[in-house]
């Protein structure tokens, strides 16, 4: 179980390495990322790495708790915004990936809440 959660965590940062590589690239104009990116990258990185709920979700989007400063969710949701939609250019394998990985969690997500939601009509 210890090594499935381990081989998410690393997907899910490659992934964040990958938009926010594309993101410093295309706005900043660097082949490497600038400091600011690379603290954003280690910040999230570190935010995965101390995750306690990897076993449960896919992605820190899809996370029920948002442990990001707000200054830092900010500058993320920045780089989804704008990496996201390029992914399917640059790296399309690893973007449809995430998208359906992101759709499956959501559609688990509302499932689990109907059956604990009394209002559903359902226990």
């Amino acid at each position: 179980m210890k090594k499935e959660i381990e081989k998410k965590r690393a997907k899910e940062q490659a992934v964040v390495k990958e938009m926010i590589a594309l993101y410093c690239r295309k706005q900043h104009g660097s082949a490497n990322l600038c400091p600011s990116c690379r603290e954003l990258l280690e910040y999230a990185y570190t935010r995965s790495q101390n995750c306690p709920f990897m076993e449960e979700k896919t992605f820190c989007s899809n996370c029920r708790v948002h442990c990001y400063k707000p200054e830092m969710r900010e500058k993320i949701r920045e780089v989804m915004r704008f990496s996201g939609p390029r992914m399917l250019l640059y790296h399309p394998a690893m973007a449809v990936w995430h998208v359906v990985c992101s759709i499956k969690e959501k559609r688990k997500m509302k499932n689990d809440q109907k059956k604990t939601d009394p209002a559903s009509g359902r226990f």
